[in-house]
């Protein structure tokens, strides 16, 4: 069994996630390419992540790719998480994920309504003729939010109670749960939002508006496999384990997938890692570099085994639902973490001691980060103890 130590897969990490400053783009579709996806549960993550791979790309630059060129789009996907993608792997992302992320969501929204009683007859049809009604409204429109469409279509105001009895209560429309299933189904897409970039109210419009043909249909296991594929191109090698949490499958799906692939097994200083049999090369150990990626960047959220990046630091940089807030990267490892404070400035804290070269080239990140901020202020969205000592 071939071995591949932690230093060349920190190599691999920094030229294949567009880190080490040669291997940096402006093409912000590219760099979404490079990582599958990005995370997009919180609005500025998106914007910081490109902007940390690019040299001299804007927020109007990926801006452009999401609301004009139309190269990027948002959707949920695995783990019921909301991620850019490239348009191109929609149909992986679809069938792999999103079709029974859609069945998933029914389901448990049909029964909140079912015990609420508020609809006679069948449950899963009404609100199947709702999601028409609703697809129907937006096409209409060409373009709304939610509460314009609750307007057009006066059952998306029908109230549930998903928690009756409980001192918590508080009755819902079903708005968002409609608009949830259509998402996932790839009926209708999230456009721009109402507001700046870190905005997550969005409006909404038919997908026959953005890929006129829609989304295509391929086979389940055959998406599946492709996005593996995908993955270990961009965060290979990696325990089987690392694939299952990032897919959110059961292990035996993970399992079905790389059975489809032309895989090989190598060690990973103890542990057995899963390598695309064409990628055995190493790849040259890029020039020195940092960055400042943003919380809920793609790159330390890649992995759950974490210890050849991370190191000891988990408990200051993560919270604890497992989110990483704002680090700093070292030639492939997280050396510290930062933050924005109100009046704009970033502040950073090292967590061990990386020289006066690593240090100045984190004081130039740090500015380069400032001047894409502006006038944009931005808490995360999930706070972790470190970024909020540093903005105290």
């Amino acid at each position: 069994m071939r071995s591949i130590d932690a230093a060349q897969r920190r190599a691999r990490l920094g030229v294949r996630h567009r880190l080490a400053t040669a291997s940096r783009t402006d093409d912000v579709t590219d760099i979404a390419q490079s990582l599958v996806v990005l995370h997009a549960t919180d609005p500025g993550t998106v914007f910081l992540s490109l902007g940390a791979r690019s040299h001299t790309a804007t927020p109007a630059h990926v801006e452009q790719a999401l609301y004009e060129d139309r190269t990027l789009l948002r959707l949920l996907a695995m783990r019921r998480t909301m991620f850019i993608a490239p348009v191109e792997l929609l149909p992986v992302l679809q069938a792999s994920c999103a079709d029974a992320l859609a069945e998933k969501q029914r389901r448990t929204y049909s029964r909140f309504i079912e015990v609420a009683g508020v609809v006679d007859g069948d449950v899963r049809e009404w609100l199947a003729d709702v999601e028409d009604e609703t697809h129907k409204a937006l096409l209409a429109r060409g373009a709304a939010t939610g509460a314009q469409l609750s307007k057009d279509v006066p059952r998306l105001r029908t109230q549930v109670d998903t928690s009756p009895g409980k001192s918590y209560s508080k009755p819902t429309s079903i708005t968002t749960w409609v608009l949830v299933i259509l998402g996932a189904e790839g009926r209708i897409v999230r456009g721009r939002p109402n507001g700046g970039w870190t905005s997550s109210q969005y409006t909404w419009a038919p997908v026959e508006s953005w890929l006129p043909g829609g989304v295509e249909t391929m086979p389940a296991d055959l998406a599946r496999a492709e996005l593996v594929r995908k993955w270990l191109s961009a965060f290979g090698p990696a325990p089987i384990t690392d694939i299952k949490w990032w897919t959110g499958w059961p292990l035996g799906e993970v399992r079905k997938a790389l059975a489809l692939l032309d895989t090989v097994e190598v060690d990973l200083d103890g542990a057995t890692g899963i390598l695309l049999a064409d990628d055995l090369e190493p790849v040259p150990t890029p020039d020195p570099w940092v960055s400042l990626l943003p919380a809920l960047d793609p790159t330390p959220m890649g992995w759950q085994s974490r210890d050849w990046y991370l190191g000891p630091h988990a408990p200051v940089l993560f919270d604890s639902n497992g989110n990483i807030g704002p680090s700093i990267w070292c030639d492939g490892r997280i050396i510290g973490g930062w933050a924005q404070r109100k009046d704009g400035e970033i502040v950073y804290r090292l967590l061990e001691d990386v020289g006066s070269d690593a240090r100045a080239m984190i004081e130039a990140e740090a500015a380069r980060t400032t001047t894409w901020f502006g006038d944009v202020r931005a808490i995360p969205r999930f706070r972790t103890p470190l970024e909020r000592e540093l903005t105290a």
